[in-house]
């Protein structure tokens, strides 16, 4: 088949408005119900739903004391007390209990004196006075919840009140979720050997749509795997002529194998092939004309983020509109980017960024932007939005950041940014385990890169492992030539095992520095201002080994961990790194030896509360234990302040 080519790009808003819009014009809603009160949670209300009955149904105590007819205390004083014979004129009431009819005011039980058969007043009384009239909190007929109100625990004890039994809610719409692609898999069909041979790749997006369908109050359902077959794709949108919106999964894209927009077109209308959105960009919307019934098509993008970047720009608002009601809204906040961010101009680009909040000002540290990296999302703090009138957000210039997660959690988070090592993970880990309102963020971008943002104010504390060659001491020649007149204190977290990740048994025989230079042997680097490629290059320079002669030596990564895997999957025979990361992935190892890894923190952050947390953590006989279990460490100065120190301002 023919590639495909775009339609013009349209812009996000403009597509959905014009996709709402016909929609409302030639498509069926999905219509109300009415559900018992008991079921109604997280449903929606499809009309104004009114009072049967006034609520409190009858006049009432709203203090232990006796009832009183008012006009009966007027006069009274402390001079002139006035007494009132009970079960005539003074009848005891508790709390919630009606009125005698006679009655119109209670009298608090601490106000009277009581003689055997009368009560005595030293003040009047005015009318109503501590009384819960008939309807005060609802008067039969009165709005309880207006149309597209989301019922949920005090929605309920207001219906309950008003005697409304069986509210009237929007049926739950139900989506049909259509998978498509020849090589996917249900997860649990997945065999492992295949999918290292990318024979077969698991299908999970449909577990994700549903996840999100379902809290947005839908009736998911998911489709068997469709072939890349126009033919059976076709055949599978028309199994599905029940629901109330389709959505197709994957093949939306400009590739030949690519159909979803094809067989959108060939059942009705393709309203829009592409939006300038990234990720995302491939979504189709569409109309089905499937029998006597028009159907709302979206062909959602294959790659994870890119998908879940659809659903919620185009599904979730249009649930939404049918239960007339905004969809929900994150909370939004300033972030400020810790490096520039370039961006393709005339698309608006939805960044990953994970935050902290360092002296009152959001930072944003951008996480992997391909459109198929699940954890960036996972990973992420917020979704931060660039225009698509800009070339990109500068470092520094605040962008709108919409939140993954709750304030309260990116409050209480200390951000790390510098060195990766295995153990900021477990350290996190133990953090949030025994100080639940506190969490680690780390940040990799290398311990020099670490040392500049905290030169910058855009961090609470910098991993770092940079070997200064003329002394071969860590850390602290670093700290004074980049850290200016801020004063530091520098606290041993680990030292910890370097040397040459190969494969198991390592069959290439890599032992050395040597065996690297001028052999063929690929290798995997780590990026500059990186402890490990500042190692790397004083052990090459020691040897007299030419950068230049090592195949691979411009090829990065940015952690330990994806070293090895570069290893595991063959797309590199041997890299430089730690001993827990080759442990971790079952690779050979060959030691060079033993460094400092250290965490710089600023003096002025050392009465943080979080700091605090952080350091009583480190220093707890449970991290070393958990640290030692994962191999290549030594946890024998673990928490030691090396000592403070100050740049050169």
């Amino acid at each position: 088949m023919e590639r495909n080519i775009y339609l013009e790009l349209t812009p996000p808003a403009q597509a959905l408005k014009i996709w709402l819009d016909r929609i409302d014009e030639v498509c069926a809603a999905p219509g109300s119900e009415e559900v018992d009160l008991e079921q109604s949670a997280g449903r929606v209300a499809s009309a104004a739903i009114l009072a049967k009955r006034s609520s409190p149904a009858f006049h009432g105590a709203a203090m232990d004391g006796y009832a009183v007819f008012a006009p009966d205390t007027y006069g009274a004083s402390t001079r002139r007390p006035l007494a009132l014979a009970i079960g005539k004129q003074a009848w005891p009431v508790n709390t919630g209990q009606p009125l005698p009819k006679a009655a119109n005011a209670v009298v608090m039980i601490e106000e009277i004196n009581q003689e055997a058969d009368a009560i005595i007043l030293e003040k009047p009384v005015f009318p109503w006075q501590h009384v819960r009239k008939t309807g005060e909190d609802l008067v039969e007929t009165e709005v309880i919840l207006p149309p597209g109100a989301l019922i949920g625990a005090q929605e309920i004890g207001a219906l309950a009140a008003g005697g409304i039994m069986r509210p009237q809610v929007f049926k739950k719409a139900k989506v049909a979720i259509l998978p498509t692609g020849s090589d996917l898999v249900k997860l649990g069909d997945a065999n492992e050997t295949d999918l290292a041979a990318g024979r077969q790749l698991p299908e999970f997006n449909s577990l994700v749509f549903s996840t999100m369908l379902k809290a947005a109050g839908a009736e998911p359902i998911t489709l068997p795997i469709a072939p890349d077959d126009p033919e059976e794709i076709r055949r599978m949108v028309w199994t599905a002529r029940d629901a109330d919106l389709i959505l197709i999964n994957a093949g939306t894209s400009a590739g030949s194998h690519d159909f979803s927009a094809h067989v959108i077109a060939g059942l009705g209308e393709l309203i829009a092939h592409g939006v300038s959105m990234m990720p995302g960009k491939p979504t189709v919307l569409g109309i089905a004309s499937l029998g006597e019934r028009k159907i709302p098509v979206a062909g959602i993008p294959g790659y994870p983020v890119s998908a879940w970047l659809a659903i919620s720009e185009f599904v979730l608002p249009l649930l939404a509109h049918w239960q007339k009601r905004q969809p929900p809204r994150p909370e939004m906040m300033a972030a400020f980017p810790v490096k520039p961010l370039p961006s393709k101009p005339g698309m608006e680009e939805k960044l990953r960024v994970k935050l902290g909040i360092v002296d009152g000002k959001a930072w944003a540290v951008p996480l992997p932007r391909g459109a198929g990296t699940i954890t960036s999302l996972s990973r992420a703090d917020a979704i931060l939005s660039i225009p698509s009138a800009n070339e990109g957000l500068d470092a520094g210039k605040p962008g709108l950041a919409a939140l993954l997660r709750p304030r309260n959690e990116i409050e209480g988070a200390l951000l790390a940014i510098g060195s990766h090592d295995n153990t900021l993970d477990l350290l996190d880990s133990l953090l949030r385990r025994s100080h639940p309102r506190f969490r680690l963020t780390s940040a990799h971008v290398g311990s020099l890169g670490g040392l500049l943002a905290l030169a910058r104010g855009q961090a609470h504390l910098a991993g770092s492992h940079l070997l200064d060659p003329e002394t071969g001491i860590y850390n602290e020649g670093a700290i004074r030539k980049h850290l200016g007149a801020t004063p530091v204190a520098l606290i041993r977290l680990v030292d910890r095992e370097q040397g040459l990740i190969v494969a198991r048994g390592n069959p290439l025989d890599i032992r050395s520095f040597e065996n690297l230079g001028g052999s063929g042997i690929r290798f995997i680097n780590r990026q500059k201002g990186s402890g490990t490629r500042v190692l790397l290059d004083w052990e090459l320079k020691k040897r007299g080994i030419a950068p230049g002669a090592i195949a691979g030596y411009e090829d990065e990564e940015y952690t330990h961990m994806n070293v090895a895997q570069a290893v595991l999957s063959g797309r590199a025979d041997a890299g430089l790194g730690v001993r827990a990361a080759a442990n971790a992935l079952g690779l050979g190892f060959e030691p060079v030896g033993f460094e400092q890894y250290d965490l710089v923190i600023p003096l002025a952050y050392l009465q943080d509360e979080r700091v605090i947390a952080l350091l009583e953590v480190i220093r707890s006989r449970e991290f070393r234990d958990a640290v030692d279990t994962l191999g290549g460490y030594d946890t024998a100065r673990t928490g030691e302040i090396v000592g403070t120190f100050q740049g050169s301002s």
